[in-house]
Order: structure tokens, then sequence, then C-alpha cells
């Protein structure tokens, strides 16, 4: 009996596209809710003026979301509350915004160094291929000394464009996703349908931000 239902373990499905839709996504955009009852559920408390991080616990349900997401999808966070006043408003969107580009730029900097990696790598690849043609006449030991590093080289590469840049591919374009992200505040939750002009606005403001960086 045991191992039947160790069986029928590995034989369910998920239904992760299904419970996305139900609970998060909506006319292709990601809404989190999410309730604070103090500006410090929200900001570190430990953080100083002007140079505020966000709560860890915060960023993590962010990110525990965002991370089941399609990449393409914008996410607006609805941030439910009563108790901020307009100036802890605009410190917690100020926040989550830098936060989120410093993390972005961690990436990008990963992305650049493994670029850099995989051009030299393919240079010496190519250097290596010359020099195995010009090598014909030379004894044995050499050669297989260049035939090793040769398939070396050969196997980063092949990782990189098989495996390593789209990974990196992946993570630069959901580093972006979290970096373009959209803070609300309500009252209370309104899980209604976005409308056609909303969906076009939010589009319109990523577009504009995305924009704007690249200057």
């Amino acid at each position: 009996m045991r191992k039947k239902v160790g069986k029928l373990f590995e034989s369910r499905k998920g239904q992760m596209d299904y419970l996305l839709h139900r609970d998060y996504i909506d006319s292709g955009i990601a809404t989190f809710p999410c309730r604070i009852s103090s500006f410090y559920d929200v900001v570190n408390p430990l953080s100083v003026r002007r140079y505020e991080a966000p709560n860890p616990d915060f960023t993590a349900l962010i990110e525990s979301g965002a991370r089941l997401l399609p990449s393409d999808c914008p996410i607006v966070l609805d941030i439910i509350e009563d108790c901020l006043t307009q100036k802890e408003r605009e410190i917690i969107v100020a926040t989550i915004r830098e936060y989120y580009a410093f993390e972005l730029g961690l990436v990008e900097k990963d992305v650049k160094r493994h670029t850099k990696r995989f051009l030299i790598m393919t240079v010496g690849l190519v250097l290596l291929a010359f020099l195995l043609w010009l090598s014909e006449g030379l004894a044995e030991i050499p050669r297989e000394l260049f035939f090793i590093l040769f398939w070396f080289l050969g196997d980063t590469v092949c990782d990189y464009i098989l495996l390593t840049g789209h990974e990196l591919r992946h993570s630069r374009r959901s580093a972006g996703q979290l970096a373009s992200i959209k803070v609300k505040f309500s009252k209370s939750f309104d899980a209604s349908a976005y409308t056609k002009e909303e969906v076009d606005k939010l589009h319109s403001e990523i577009e504009k931000d995305v924009n704007e960086t690249l200057k």
C-alpha cells in the first residue's frame, strides 16, 4: 500500500497556471495584496532616515510570489492599510523601487561578468583551433595538451549557450520585472477585474520607466 501511494504522488499533476490565474493574474497583471499594521511592516526598523531598507519579511513575501509568475507579467503591489501618513507612503514607494533597482544592478553585473568570460573563452577557442591546425607536425604530447584546452573551452562556451546564458537572461528579466513593480495603497482589497484603460496605463508607465533608465 505504501508503494502504491508513492506512485500516486508521482502521478499527481500540478495546477500552477490555474492557481496563478485564480489568485493573482488578471488581464496579464499580477496583483499581490498585503495587509500591514505599521510603517515598519514594510521598512526595516533598523534602517535610518534617507537610507531606508525594506523589511526582509516583506521582500520575502513579494519574491516568493514573483518567482511563480511568467516573466512578462507586470506586478502590482496592493498595500492595504489605514495607518500611514502620505509621507510614509512616499517613503515606502521609494524604498521598494530603489531596493529592486539595486538588485537589478547586481544581476546586471553578474550578466556582464559571465558575458565577458564567454567572449574571452570564445576567442580562446578560436585561437586554439587555429593552433591545432598549425600544429599538425608537432609531437603527440603538445597536441594532446591543445586538445585538452580546446575541449575545456568548448565545454564552457557550450554551457553558456545552452544553459548559463538562458538562466542569466531569465534572471535579468525577473530582476527587471521586480524593478518595475507598481505600488498602490488601499483601505480594503478590491479583487475586481482590471479595465483595458488600467492595463494600458500600467504598460505605458512601465515603458516610460524603462526608457528613463536607458537615458
